[in-house]
């Protein structure tokens, strides 16, 4: 029986190339990878030691970029009589918000592309800074199209039965570093990031799991541990994509 909610497959058969000790797109996409959720965690944290500076840098430079272009975008949707407005017709929000997201689109994707290349760059101590959360809005048409097609897809999965939105939810999260990093299509690199998270869906889910409880508790103090779990949670995305898909151009330690 055929399963309404599998994707069509892609060809992605071309080499790629792979270092020692990492990943490929191959082996990744055939689940030939191992995942520790105790390793990765440990190895993020050791990592953390001249990286806090990088990753708080690029959180910085996304979050005095992103807010005023929520609020930009809203009020020249408003001036052209698309804002959002509750007492207005049902085909009318829709529409704003459709627009509002594909312009934020244009400008958080990218920027989650910088973010991941940032986080597998430190993974593999390649030379990075926190201003190359920037670098990526020049492949804006392929990510904004990666980001359009799999938020669609995850709401269709919550519509229908909930389950599948979660479970597109996670297999679709490294998409975005995929076409950064490794060029590949919009739907290439969503049937990619499906096929190998698919392989180690529990444990990938364990893993953002323990991460968020971590991340709780050190919001406890006043937030003030959150100086060193957001760069260990920035560096574990890093981890786990480097051991999936590996990393072109990858400096050794």
């Amino acid at each position: 029986m055929t399963n309404i909610y599998q994707a069509p497959g892609s060809n992605l058969s071309e080499n790629t190339t792979t270092f020692e000790g990492m990943g490929s797109l191959e082996n990744g996409i055939a689940g030939n990878y191992k995942f520790s959720i105790q390793d990765i965690i440990s190895e993020a944290w050791a990592k953390t030691n001249g990286s806090k500076g990088t990753v708080w840098m690029a959180v910085l430079l996304y979050m005095v970029i992103i807010i005023p272009v929520g609020l930009v975008v809203g009020f020249v949707l408003g001036l052209v009589g698309l804002g959002a407005d509750p007492t207005g017709s049902m085909t009318r929000n829709i529409i704003a918000q459709l627009l509002s997201s594909l312009l934020q689109l244009g400008v958080s994707m990218p920027l989650a592309a910088g973010f991941w290349m940032i986080a597998i760059k430190l993974a593999v101590r390649a030379p990075t800074q926190g201003t190359e959360i920037l670098a990526y809005f020049k492949k804006i048409g392929p990510l904004v199209i990666t980001g359009l097609l799999m938020y669609a897809l995850i709401i269709v999965g919550f519509i229908l039965l909930v389950l599948p939105g979660i479970y597109l939810s996670l297999a679709y999260s490294l998409a975005p570093a995929l076409v950064a990093e490794k060029n590949l299509s919009p739907w290439e690199a969503l049937e990619a990031s499906r096929k190998a998270i698919t392989h180690r869906w529990f444990s990938m889910f364990g893993l953002y799991l323990v991460l968020m409880i971590i991340a709780v508790i050190a919001a406890i103090p006043l937030g003030i541990g959150l100086i060193w779990v957001l760069p260990l949670m920035v560096l574990a995305g890093g981890i786990v994509y480097r051991n999936i898909f590996g990393f072109e151009g990858a400096v050794r330690s």
